[in-house]
């Protein structure tokens, strides 16, 4: 990954979208050739010189200040997220964060977590958004990951290439362009994870919609949210998403699919757990 030409890119979406007036500037009166601020705009807000913020948005200017990447931040009125992404795109070479080439491995104890949670879809995600590991019904409600080969067990290929997902996931454009942005994070973080830049060019190939939100520079950490699955079995399911860093690992996250007791869903998923403790 070129982080000069993805850095001044998230630099341009991220002022592209404020109007003068919502930062308190005035809109001139005259027609703009482009949306948003323009580089003098942001320069003034955050308190720096045009000359350095131009040479910062083309990758000219080495690391900026904490203070200087935070009245950036605050100018171009970045999220947490965001604001993590753009230290991610600052960083010299040698003080960005190196994928591990090793393979991660999920420890027992969450293992056995993963097999207590009888009730409900949960699943350990690592770097790429790689399936770790996942329970019976995580396996049942989304793709049986572990059917497949051990390199190709990454939700974001299921989501994105998998025809089955398109039918399965509800509302599958955001629930898509969300994991898109999720990998647009790695990508800052791990700018140097070789099998996160060739699932990218597969993800960039293959599915049609990927080039569009990959370009939004969208980022977004998982945390927690509502999703929505259609079982071909027992119809919709709704769940309520809490994710947790895993300890020992921050590449790694616990994801659990919370249901309200007594809900349709819950009914149902206690239906799909039955059936596939038969099956076993």
């Amino acid at each position: 990954m070129d982080r000069s030409s993805e850095l001044a890119d998230f630099l341009r979406s991220r002022r592209g979208r404020i109007r003068p007036e919502q930062a308190g500037l005035p809109s001139g009166g005259r027609a703009r050739r482009v949306p948003g601020l323009r580089r003098d705009e942001v320069a003034r807000l955050a308190g720096v010189s045009t000359e350095y913020y131009t040479r910062l948005e083309q990758g000219r200017s080495g690391r900026p200040s904490p203070e200087v990447v935070e009245a950036l931040a605050g100018a171009l009125r970045l999220d947490v997220v965001e604001r993590e992404h753009l230290t991610d795109l600052l960083a010299r070479p040698a003080a960005t964060r190196q994928a591990v080439a090793t393979p991660q491995r999920v420890r027992p104890g969450l293992h056995l977590m993963l097999s207590t949670l009888e009730h409900v879809p949960a699943l350990v995600l690592g770097r790429r958004t790689d399936v770790l590991a996942a329970n019976r019904l995580a396996r049942e409600v989304l793709t049986d990951f572990e059917a497949l080969p051990a390199t190709r067990r990454n939700i974001a290929r299921y989501y994105l290439l998998d025809p089955a997902a398109r039918e399965r996931v509800g509302d599958w454009p955001r629930i898509a362009a969300e994991t898109v942005a999720i990998l647009r994070l790695e990508a800052g973080r791990h700018p140097q994870d070789r099998r996160l830049a060739e699932l990218i060019g597969e993800l960039t190939l293959q599915c049609p919609e990927f080039t569009t939100w990959w370009n939004d520079h969208r980022v977004l950490r998982r945390t927690h949210g509502s999703k929505t699955y259609i079982h071909p079995e027992v119809g919709e399911l709704h769940f309520s998403y809490e994710s947790f860093l895993g300890p020992g690992d921050p590449d790694q996250t616990l994801c659990v699919y919370n249901v309200e007791q007594g809900s349709p869903t819950a009914e149902s998923l206690r239906l799909l757990a039955s059936w596939t403790a038969a099956s076993t």
